[in-house]
């Protein structure tokens, strides 16, 4: 029986596949073999000593400490692309509502008062100020060509919409998926010398922090409008507002309030919906608890953000699961201990990633607790356990 401990509300459709004959799932769960959550934080949690996996019903992982999770043998498993579509519509609609002005003059409706002749009337006069700007033959920039990326360049194409897109690490997937007429930029400040509109599709780190500042925000196009449905911190606010209220920039639309933003008249800020539908939730949940569940059930690893793709077919042994650090001799050393416990090796497989490395073994018959031991006492030995 797998424990799996909820930190956050999952999705009924994702902890359905987990079977109840051989899964207890709670929010409140004593030595659990796996973690489900999606923004919790887990940065000042204690580990418990049971946790073999961690899974993210989302993509960011900036609520979970990676760093540490790695260290103690944990792969932490996240849904790229699950939410993709629901970010897209988002960042589409962004786009609108800038484009059109439909927040402001929303405002300017439901503020209208008298009977319907003056209100009739006020429409006439009033909707001069809310002249908007079509989409077709506009410039939209894309910075991230990940899933979300993608579709966004594509749905702009269809638009009518000239895209420039811009990822140094686009994979081969993404790259045959992605529209043959997005141009690409050489770098970032070449796409957002060339942009009307710009819309970030990447996680927050060191080198993502601020890609929007002030001095940035010079070179920019008059008018230019911004979106940010990634992660708080990519634009830089307190710029953006002052090149809006200079003139610079025409609106800024992202999923991250705060009372600098939230009431301005040429920001439009919404409370954090990139993922959140129905659709996305739980494409999300069912993506993640079947990642969970082929690796406590069979140790393969799949969207894992800190371990190597591993995949090796079960075969009629005792399946062996070893976590150690990616340094030489480590396969040569369970490869003995398994050998001097007498465990005839029938499959192996051994990938790393970084400075982890993970390693399938299938033996025939029983693997015993001695041999177990042997193999924790190596050093650099992260995890160990049988399947």
């Amino acid at each position: 029986m797998y424990k799996i401990l909820t930190l956050n509300n999952i999705s009924v459709t994702g902890l359905d596949r987990l079977p109840r004959d051989n899964y207890e799932i709670a929010s409140e769960i004593t030595h659990p073999d796996a973690i489900l959550l999606r923004s919790y934080k887990m940065h000042d949690m204690e580990i418990p000593a049971s946790l073999k996996a961690v899974g993210r019903a989302g993509a960011g992982v900036n609520n979970i400490p990676v760093d540490r999770m790695s260290e103690l043998g944990i792969p932490v498993f996240n849904a790229p692309g699950a939410n993709a579509n629901a970010v897209k519509e988002l960042v589409l609609t962004g786009m609108l509502l800038a484009s059109r002005n439909i927040c402001p003059a929303w405002d300017f409706a439901r503020n209208l008062e008298g009977d319907d002749a003056a209100i009739s009337k006020a429409v006439e006069a009033g909707k001069k100020n809310f002249v908007g700007t079509e989409l077709p033959g506009r410039t939209l920039g894309v910075i991230g060509l990940g899933a979300i990326g993608v579709l966004v360049c594509n749905a702009a194409k269809a638009l009518g919409m000239n895209v420039i897109g811009y990822d140094p690490d686009i994979s081969v997937q993404r790259a045959w998926q992605l529209s043959s007429d997005v141009q690409s930029a050489s770098s970032v400040d070449d796409l957002l010398s060339r942009v009307d509109y710009v819309s970030f599709h990447v996680p927050l780190i060191d080198a993502t922090k601020h890609m929007i500042n002030a001095d940035r925000l010079k070179n920019m196009k008059d008018g230019v409008v911004i979106l940010n449905f990634a992660r708080n911190g990519i634009v830089d606010d307190e710029a953006v507002v002052k090149a809006i209220d200079a003139g610079k920039v025409g609106g800024y639309v992202c999923d991250f309030p705060s009372n600098l933003l939230k009431n301005h008249d040429k920001v439009v800020t919404l409370p954090h919906l990139g993922a959140s539908t129905r659709e996305a939730e739980e494409n999300c949940a069912i993506m993640v608890a079947d990642q969970v569940r082929e690796f406590l059930e069979n140790g393969n690893v799949h969207n894992s953000v800190n371990f190597p793709e591993v995949f090796m077919p079960r075969s009629d042994g005792q399946r062996l699961a070893v976590v150690n650090a990616n340094v030489p001799k480590m396969l040569g050393q369970i490869s003995t201990v398994l050998a001097d416990t007498g465990h005839n090796i029938i499959d192996m497989l051994n990938k790393s990633r970084g400075e982890l490395a993970y390693t399938l073994v299938d033996v025939e018959g029983e693997v015993d607790q001695d041999c177990l031991d042997q193999i924790k006492a190596i050093e650099g030995v992260l995890a160990v356990r049988t399947l």
